[in-house]
């Protein structure tokens, strides 16, 4: 990782700890009763496979790239089936990256994950779809039955380009358009395929079902596409989106955003309750964005390698900071897009 980039966002980290401390994550749960952040049953163990992408998105808390080298090794993959295996409740295995295809372990822990008999999720950026190798991806994601959850921010061309780079827009509405040829996101097809919005810039996202009703109605009309679901997902304040709060001055205007649309109701809902993220080197965490600015799972760091299965993480107190004000406001961010 580059240096200079990794300290910028570990520097504003600690300002946002400062500034917010009176008014800590923590103290707000416990001040509104719904506190500590406990563990129960992990049913979803998600996987990030490292940084590589053929993008390089405005919005992205990963901070993924062309020339990211970070990339999960055989030996990691081999000991993730050896825990999967021990653990019976975790029934969606749920791979991200970057972007997760190009790493070469992505149809393995597809194949195996489905053969143990989970549910599988591919968070794909959809444009993947036409980089050298990447010919017969969609064959395999429906052979596999896998879910899709694709990043969509927008249904014009000028937000998505915005956002995403030149051309995005028109690769991903050829990726769904093959993606439908497919049978996936068309009506009572098992074959499921989800769209993911990010807002442009600073603000939280709009209703998550009427926001949905837009984006059918526009990507059906304008390009004949079907979808089954839209999830909403707020801008984390870190990595490449902090930077970009830095550099126009907006970092203090967005933390007051999300601190002051805290909804006690979501936290019943997030996703670190029920899931594990396991870094690119095996290191675990308690979400993606904790694993990206290396919060450590518990207090210390811990790897596949030190544990058998992940039943017994039930009760565990979950490792919280400032920007998890960004999954809790509103109506609420996750994976699965709104809490509320």
């Amino acid at each position: 990782m580059d240096n200079r980039v990794k300290a910028s966002s570990g520097a504003s980290l600690n300002v946002l700890q400062s500034e917010y401390g009176g008014r800590s994550f923590e103290r707000t749960l416990v001040a509104h009763r719904v506190g500590p952040l406990l563990r129960e049953d992990v049913t979803t163990l998600q996987i990030n496979v490292g940084k590589l992408c053929n993008q390089a998105c405005q919005h992205c808390h990963v901070e993924a790239g062309p020339d990211r080298t970070e990339s999960m090794s055989d030996a990691v993959v081999d000991r993730l089936f050896q825990i999967l295996s021990a653990s019976p409740n975790v029934v969606t295995v749920d791979i991200t990256g970057g972007a997760p295809e190009l790493n070469p372990n992505f149809r393995r822990l597809v194949a195996r994950s489905r053969e143990l008999g989970r549910h599988v999720i591919d968070r794909c950026n959809l444009t993947v779809l036409f980089e050298p190798g990447m010919e017969t991806l969609g064959d395999f994601l429906a052979a596999n039955k896998v879910e899709i959850t694709a990043s969509l921010p927008c249904y014009t061309a000028a937000n998505v380009d915005a956002q995403r780079g030149r051309g995005a827009f028109d690769k991903s509405i050829r990726a769904l358009r093959r993606l439908n040829e497919l049978g996936y996101g068309m009506p009572d097809s098992p074959l499921k395929l989800n769209l993911v919005y990010n807002p442009l810039g600073a603000t939280l996202p709009p209703d998550q079902n009427r926001l949905e009703a837009d984006y059918k109605v526009q990507l059906r009309e304008q390009f004949s596409i079907e979808f089954h679901r839209l999830f909403t997902l707020a801008n984390m304040p870190i990595k490449r989106f902090d930077l970009y709060l830095q550099r126009t001055g907006k970092t203090s205007d967005y933390m007051n955003l999300l601190v002051e649309h805290f909804n006690p109701a979501t936290v019943s809902g997030l996703m670190c309750r029920t899931i594990v993220s396991v870094g690119w080197d095996g290191a675990l965490y308690d979400c993606d964005f904790n694993q990206m600015l290396e919060i450590s799972m518990g207090g210390r760091r811990l790897t596949v390698w030190d544990l058998e299965s992940f039943s017994h993480l039930a009760g565990q107190r979950i490792a919280t900071s400032a920007h998890c004000f960004g999954c809790t406001a509103g109506a609420g961010s996750s994976c699965g897009g709104a809490l509320q």
